[in-house]
């Protein structure tokens, strides 16, 4: 089941990124070299990328890509650090909690209207209904790192140590450029 998620979330985020590449090239040929446009193009794109940037958001949290400041955490005990991570993880929860309500509202509201996107003949609720499968998918990552950090399988939110990366691509130029001047020798 978690596999099937796990391929459902990449292909989406695939298939997105592939549509609104091709969708704005195509669209920038026609209007460079043919000077027509395809009056529909800008708002799919923006729709593109609202549910891109959501199910990435999801993705990012899963793989650890997002940034994190954690340099005072790393200096507290680790079941110390535990607590603190379980309470970020439950602010986390409240913040996903309330934007599906108020995706909740917001979506019931223009389905109530029947408002329509301004260039497609689609319902806008339809097209904004990133905003509940996206904190829905956030509120799934969020629970999924909370347990395994209960359980002890996964210490703190896991995300990207930038300064220990940065001090590793240091390490790799200082390398090179000495085999660089060692060669000139």
């Amino acid at each position: 089941m978690v596999k099937l998620l796990h391929r459902f979330e990449e292909g989406a985020i695939g298939l997105l990124l592939v549509t609104m590449t091709l969708l704005v090239f195509f669209e920038v040929i026609l209007r460079f070299f043919f000077n027509e446009g395809l009056l529909w193009a800008q708002e799919l794109t923006l729709y593109l990328s609202a549910w891109l940037v959501l199910m990435g958001a999801s993705w990012g949290l899963r793989e650890g890509a997002h940034i994190g400041v954690d340099a005072a955490i790393k200096h507290l005990s680790p079941s110390t650090q535990k607590m603190v991570t379980l309470v970020a993880l439950a602010f986390c929860l409240v913040y996903c909690g309330l934007f599906i309500y108020g995706s909740w509202v917001y979506l019931s509201k223009m389905k109530m209207i029947g408002i329509e996107m301004e260039d497609l003949p689609i319902e806008k609720w339809k097209a904004m209904s990133c905003l509940m499968l996206g904190f829905g998918l956030l509120t799934l990552r969020v629970l999924t790192i909370g347990y395994e950090v209960m359980t002890g399988t996964r210490a703190g939110f896991g995300l990207v140590d930038e300064a220990k990366e940065s001090m590793h691509l240091a390490e790799e130029v200082t390398r090179e450029m000495e085999s660089r001047e060692e060669q000139n020798k």
